[in-house]
């Protein structure tokens, strides 16, 4: 089957709405969507105290016993959504940034972006800031400085993807030996609630970080759908966009403004969780056989159930004991990318 055969064209009359639908794209999307929605009721009722689904629904629903909704609404159900909810903005931030440097490895952790919301917010700890705002902004102004950094020693005559990747690295070891550095200086506390908190952990997660956490979502989602088409453009190379009339470097900063977003939202609430923005849009694009393009829904949707998957490894594999669910993805992710740099070293 050809290219064009695996797309149908959806018009409405008039032809002032037209868009193009891939079935194979459907129905992973609607797969995906199944086993998200599966790990969601799983997580809901597996615990200490294991509720059955029905009464899961119930309590859902504002039914049931006052204990089941106290386990299920209360204690629960913030973190299924946090996992789903996180999970996909590290999808689309790894989806932004594969698109931007046209290469596999051009992910928020393995640039550094995620290390620099780190960093960001232990300056914001370490100067006694607390709550899901300071901290969100300090996980926002660090990945921003470190996007600014890296951008700057990337740019010569135009940024190129492989050129960002490198100094991302590099950068990287450098705010990984900061942050070190300042855990080693602070007090024990301070240290252990970084180290912590520096895994990747959805543990503790409330209500408090579910509302914010879900409109700066929504606000950062609504501003990639405006530069969607950009990226797509892009895709095609920097001189094919400037062609078709898109200012190239304007698109860039932009789409790396967003990624950073989208990897301080997680960072902000949970701390930095690799392994899924790397994966996520290559996984997508294998899914849909979108050939070299990123599909952003796709890759949204694989991160959402990435990491309700490994929240409920983190959660049930060992009896008694909930691990950060960053050390779970660090564990995957690792082989991944172990077989990502041999697959990448071979084709060039």
């Amino acid at each position: 089957m050809t290219r064009a055969a695996e797309q149908v064209a959806i018009r409405s009359r008039g032809d002032r709405v037209s868009f193009t639908v891939r079935p194979r794209g459907l129905v992973v999307a609607g797969s995906l969507l199944l086993l998200i929605a599966a790990c969601f009721l799983v997580s809901l009722a597996l615990g200490k105290y294991t509720v059955a689904v029905p009464d899961v629904i119930a309590a859902l629903a504002g039914t049931g016993s006052e204990q089941v909704r106290l386990v299920v609404v209360d204690w629960r159900l913030p973190r299924a959504l946090l996992s789903a909810l996180f999970g996909a903005a590290l999808g689309l931030s790894g989806a932004i940034f594969q698109s931007l440097t046209r290469n596999a490895l051009g992910s928020p952790d393995v640039i550094g972006f995620n290390m620099g919301s780190y960093s960001g917010v232990l300056v914001v700890m370490l100067a006694g800031g607390s709550g899901f705002l300071l901290i969100a902004s300090g996980a926002v102004i660090g990945g921003l400085v470190t996007a600014f950094l890296v951008y700057l020693f990337a740019y010569k005559r135009g940024v190129q993807g492989f050129r960002l990747i490198i100094i991302g690295i590099a950068l990287s070891a450098m705010l990984g030996s900061l942050n070190t550095w300042i855990m080693v200086k602070a007090d024990v506390a301070f240290a252990m609630q970084a180290a912590v908190w520096g895994a990747g952990t959805l543990n503790g997660v409330t209500w408090v970080e579910v509302w914010p956490s879900i409109a700066l979502f929504v606000v950062f989602a609504v501003a990639l759908a405006v530069l969607a088409p950009g990226i797509r453009q892009l895709e095609l190379g920097d001189e094919n966009a400037k062609l078709q009339g898109l200012k190239v470097e304007r698109s860039k900063v932009r789409m790396i403004v967003l990624g950073v977003g989208f990897t301080a939202l997680v960072t902000a609430a949970a701390g930095p969780i690799s392994f899924i923005a790397l994966a996520a849009p290559q996984l997508a694009r294998r899914l849909t056989r979108a050939g070299a393009s990123i599909d952003l829904v796709a890759s949204a949707l694989v991160g959402a159930a990435l990491l309700s998957i490994a929240d409920l490894i983190a959660q049930h594999a060992l009896p008694g004991v909930s691990l950060p669910v960053g050390a779970v993805t660090v564990s995957i992710g690792g082989l991944y990318l172990v077989w990502l740099l041999a697959r990448e070293t071979k084709t060039r």
